[in-house]
């Protein structure tokens, strides 16, 4: 099986990433989270005995299928509103983060401090194997004429920032566009020398070209009493 994530929270359940929903399961006595139908799966409790439950239940159930858990990449963990603070009080370091879905998911709080929050960036992984696939695809393409380069690189850029464009990934989304900027000059600088391309030629070019990053997913709290209003 893929990479099943269990996370408790011993004081209260946390907010759930992206399309989480509250459930009320046979192995719980408080609330839970659970993840809709994916390759992996993040299952949320509120205390650690129900998740240690659920996980020796799922490994009974898989075995009747002859079937595992991949237990180098199945983990239990602490994370949510008080993660932080019964870890402290344990001496302990900050909450573990987890991967999914191409995002890296961490506790942290509010700009004020007060409350818990969510927080999820672009995972380094996938960061870098999404610049290595575009800086391939610029270089085939070192000779094509700039406005068809231009295109093409507005819809990857555009299109990735429709799915990475989370409130908090405002860093992963300007890396991947400035180095998209920086190769795709040193791919025109290397096509011919008669007329160097320099930045005052340049300017224009990724101005015309290259969107800056913009927002297209509200925060985890807004979809989430959108679809479950109280």
């Amino acid at each position: 099986m893929g990479n099943p994530h269990v996370g408790f929270d011993e004081a209260g359940a946390g907010n759930g990433p992206l399309g989480t929903a509250p459930v009320l399961d046979p192995t719980c006595e408080g609330l839970g989270v659970r993840f809709p139908r994916a390759t992996h799966l993040v299952v949320g409790f509120q205390h650690r005995g129900e998740a240690e439950r659920f996980v020796a239940e799922l490994e009974a159930r898989l075995e009747r299928f002859g079937l595992s858990l991949n237990l180098d990449k199945t983990r239990l963990i602490e994370f949510g509103r008080f993660a932080d603070e019964n870890r402290r009080k344990r001496g302990q370091g900050k909450p573990e983060t987890f991967e999914f879905l191409g995002f890296t998911h961490y506790c942290t709080r509010t700009r004020n401090g007060r409350f818990f929050h969510l927080g999820r960036r672009t995972a380094k992984k996938r960061l870098r194997a999404t610049l290595t696939k575009v800086k391939a695809a610029v270089r085939r393409r070192m000779h094509d004429p700039i406005p068809e380069v231009g295109k093409w690189l507005e819809r990857v850029i555009v299109g990735y920032y429709q799915y990475h464009g989370i409130p908090g990934n405002w860093d992963a989304m300007k890396t991947f566009r400035e180095e998209i900027i920086r190769h795709w000059l040193k791919v025109l600088r290397r096509r011919g020398q008669k007329r160097r391309m320099n930045w005052q030629r340049y300017g224009p070019i990724v101005q015309r070209w290259i969107p800056r990053p913009t927002l297209t997913h509200p925060h985890p709290n807004v979809r989430f009493d959108a679809k479950h209003p109280r």
